[in-house]
């Protein structure tokens, strides 16, 4: 297992294999970047709680009348969980085969939500009490902590999906800090996943993180020396809602002799700019000195931004065939503003293509993100952005259960920090301390190049359009998102992690050890032992060709014939083979594109 031969070949075949793909790529330089692509419904979103520890779930939303269950075989099962959890257990897998989507849909909307910063706050309390101190590692702590062992598996990885496109970092210095902050955040994101996409917009635009990361907190209104800052009003339209060029209901881009159209242009962002005005800290007053923050309140970094009325701009706001004159208030202004942008036409298939993205594939045909669009537009009840009905209309299209095919347009590369939570899962990597002190991941050579919350720019870990230069992928006119993070380092970097993980566990003291006792059970049987990993990790889908390469592998670790004397030597190759079949199965190109 530890023979460092065999981990130099698999690195290089590995690479290779990748590049051949299209990886290999830097992620700063030599990239093509492709483009990046009524009345409110009523709000159906829990609000915060300062007591306990779950927030209620929202009411379900009625059931369109053509919505069908689908059912699932164990491989079918093990696959829809890939993408609609941090990863599949064999508990989860059967409990599904067993049951349809809609009652597993039905199940995982209504459970409560595991708070993040209720978990940060328990932290502080211990601090306070002459504990630990609590930094910005005990944000990853809780990443970590839900996304394994949470219950509400679907909205802990709902969060974390659009956590890279509602994106917030705490490489920035102001945000770093602030971890109630940014565990709010991350909570908020999880509590609007399951509402409506309108009330989701809003939580984004009036957190105090994204007012942070974002510059808009604090954010004043025109002067004879001053114009308001552009920075949340030009990526609230190029991230957040409605791209740089306009869209077809289906995605694809409209043209006018045979160019993109311009979305929006740069006077529609100095308009949408006044708008982001006079928005700063929470608290019971507009006094300038809570403004300035030299006055705080003890839960601004997660309460909801407020309007300062005498800093909020009084002169005329044009954006997006809106205008609005001088006399109204800050939250009349943001009111239009968002109801604009959740209205666009763009932002239907827009946000559509980008949450395939994230879940399914790299590149979903143009009538997948049509359908999606059509139910952002209408869940079939007449409201629109219904959040639950956009998600299953996501996992549950006909594209995506249609069975892995071989071509480039086919899945998606697993994210680095995906791999490992799938991992995590499948052989129920615990600490005994209960805390998942996992910490340092952005390293691409000594941990994984990813770390949750911390991408490098408000692009998130890497650009939705991301094509490697000079591949198969961009000859094909073809995207590979993931591949930006992907080079000779990462490669390595994830082989070498991977190896001493699946052999020793990972965190401080490398105290979160896998539990492979079921694995170990079927070591003299290494058919079965292969079964049961290739549901776990590839879903039932591993190659034949690979099937017999890692058996072979297997087979050639001998375990001795049990004698009184040799239970530790005959424990050894037991372990050797289940730990070699896992290592090999997650280090093959085959199990790193998600299909």
């Amino acid at each position: 297992m530890t023979d460092p031969t065999l981990r130099r070949l698999l690195a290089i075949t590995l690479f290779s294999l990748l590049s051949a793909c299209g990886g290999g790529g830097d992620s700063k330089t030599g990239s093509i970047q492709n483009p990046d692509v009524s009345v409110v419904p009523p709000a159906n979103d829990a609000s915060d709680s300062s007591a306990g520890d779950t927030i209620p779930p929202p009411p379900l939303t009625t059931p369109p009348a053509s919505r069908t269950a689908v059912t699932f075989t164990r491989q079918e099962a093990s696959r829809f969980l890939g993408r609609a959890t941090f990863g599949p257990n064999m508990a989860a897998i059967d409990a599904l085969a067993a049951s349809d989507s809609e009652a597993w849909f039905r199940a995982q909307f209504s459970k409560p939500q595991t708070l993040h910063r209720k978990y940060i706050d328990a932290m502080l309390a211990t601090q306070a009490a002459g504990g630990q101190a609590v930094g910005f590692t005990g944000v990853y702590e809780t990443f970590w902590q839900q996304g394994i062992r949470g219950e509400d598996q679907l909205r802990q990885r709902m969060a974390f999906a659009l956590s890279e496109i509602f994106v917030i970092s705490m490489q920035n210095e102001s945000v770093r800090p602030r971890v109630r902050g940014v565990a709010s955040y991350y909570d908020m994101l999880g509590q609007h996943a399951f509402g409506n996409f309108r009330n989701l917009l809003e939580g984004v635009a009036l957190h105090p993180m994204m007012g942070l990361y974002l510059s808009h907190l604090r954010n004043q209104k025109e002067s004879a020396t001053r114009t308001p800052d552009e920075n949340f009003a030009r990526e609230v339209m190029q991230l957040f809602t409605i791209g740089l060029y306009q869209l077809n209901a289906d995605g694809s881009l409209k043209l006018s002799g045979g160019k993109p159209i311009d979305t929006y242009t740069h006077d529609d962002v100095a308009g949408l700019a006044r708008v982001f005005t006079g928005w700063s800290w929470a608290g019971p007053d507009q006094s300038d000195a809570r403004f300035y923050a030299s006055t705080t309140d003890p839960d601004r970094d997660w309460k909801p931004m407020q309007n300062y009325a005498a800093f909020h701009s009084s002169g005329d706001k044009r954006f997006l065939g809106q205008s609005i004159s001088g006399a109204s208030s800050g939250q009349a202004d943001l009111k239009l503003a968002l109801d604009t942008l959740f209205n666009h036409p763009n932002t239907g298939p827009f946000f559509a293509r980008q949450l395939i993205q994230r879940l399914v594939s790299s590149n979903p045909s143009a009538a997948y993100v049509g359908r999606v669009a059509a139910v952002f537009a209408n869940n079939g009840s007449g409201v629109r952005g219904d959040m639950q009905a956009i998600i299953r209309a996501v996992l549950l299209d006909p594209e995506a259960l249609a069975p892995g095919g071989t071509t480039l347009r086919t899945g998606k590369l697993r994210e680095p920090l995906l791999r490992l939570a799938g991992w995590m899962r499948a052989f129920d990597a615990k600490p005994a301390s209960g805390r998942y002190n996992l910490y340092y991941l952005d390293d691409p050579l000594s941990g994984l190049g990813q770390s949750p919350l911390n991408p490098p720019s408000v692009f998130s870990f890497f650009r939705p359009g991301y094509t490697p230069p000079n591949s198969a992928l961009a000859s094909a006119g073809l995207v590979a998102p993931e591949l930006q993070i992907t080079a000779e380092p990462s490669v390595t970097g994830y082989l070498n992690f991977m190896q001493e993980a699946i052999n020793s566990g990972v965190g401080d003291g490398r105290a979160i050890k896998p539990d492979y006792t079921r694995e170990l059970a079927l070591a003299a049987d290494p058919g079965a032992l292969l079964d049961r990993i290739n549901l776990l990790l590839m879903h039932g889908s591993m190659p034949a060709r690979l099937r017999g390469q890692i058996l072979t592998a297997v087979n050639g670790i001998s375990i001795p014939a049990a004698t009184a004397s040799n239970a530790t030597q005959v424990a050894t190759a037991q372990a050797n083979r289940v730990k070699l079949a896992i290592f090999l199965t997650m280090a093959s190109p085959a199990y790193l594109v998600q299909k």
